[in-house]
């Protein structure tokens, strides 16, 4: 047994408890007005209510599918234009620069483009998730494919390889881990991204659900969305991290 490991998960518990405790000490002694900050006990009481009524449950599946789709489509862009650039060196030398420049422009001036294309629509929405989480899993797909070990390229080539073989049997595996820690980092920017498209375009979703209970003063219903959107951020990342150590148990297996 790790000892470690259960002493740090214990430390961890211990650390949340406490910050709930003190946001209920805070709420009961009305430091600030419940209008602005519910106890955790009437934001769970919300929370389960939404549940049961059905609204927090679509309003959920309504940002889980556009964070995904988005995401989708940035690791398929991303994942393939970062094979084909990072196995090159011309095109790192072409397409570097143009990278460079797109790469630090925010999504913020991207989303009124977006806009004017695609209006405010789901279209919209995919368009801006996809632009913004494509960024970590193409750079670090590049890095992978860049930094494949030389000597691996000399054998495929004595082997008389051909290019997709190469690409599948020796720089992919060999990129995997850049890649996946890039798909990491991306599912989170597309979970921002969702809830910040669903606030602009009153896309049905917790974005949504949260901007209309910060304007009717629902305090509790604000904040329970707010803990379903940090509940989806936790399980979606402990999801990709088991993942990850699935596939890349190679790396630890000695072998």
């Amino acid at each position: 047994m790790n000892w470690a490991l259960t002493l740090w998960r214990l430390a961890s518990f211990a650390v949340t408890a406490g910050l709930i405790a003190l946001w209920q000490l805070i709420a009961n002694l009305k430091l600030v007005s419940p209008v602005f900050l519910p106890g955790p006990d009437r934001a769970w009481a919300a929370l389960m209510r939404g549940f049961s009524n059905g609204t927090l449950l679509d309003k959920t599946i309504g940002t889980l599918e556009h964070m995904f789709y988005g995401w989708l489509v940035a690791s398929v862009v991303g994942i393939a234009l970062g094979a084909m650039i990072g196995s090159s060196k011309a095109m790192r030398s072409y397409v570097a620069p143009s990278l460079e420049f797109l790469r630090p422009l925010p999504v913020s001036a991207i989303i009124p483009v977006a806009i004017a294309l695609f209006g405010l629509t789901q279209g919209m929405a995919l368009f801006v998730i996809a632009f913004g989480a494509i960024w970590p899993m193409l750079l670090a797909t590049v890095h992978g494919f860049g930094a494949v070990e030389p000597r691996l390229y000399e054998v495929a080539r004595s082997l008389h390889m051909s290019r997709l073989a190469v690409i599948f049997k020796i720089a992919l595996p060999s990129a995997s881990p850049d890649i996946i820690s890039g798909m990491r980092l991306s599912l989170t920017v597309s979970l921002i991204l969702a809830v910040v498209c669903e606030i602009l375009a009153g896309l049905d979703g917790l974005g949504h659900w949260v901007l209309l209970s910060a304007r009717a003063f629902r305090s509790a219903d604000l904040f329970a969305g707010v803990i379903l959107l940090g509940m989806i951020g936790y399980v979606t990342a402990l999801a990709m991290s088991m993942v990850e150590q699935r596939l890349l148990r190679w790396r630890t297996s000695g072998h």
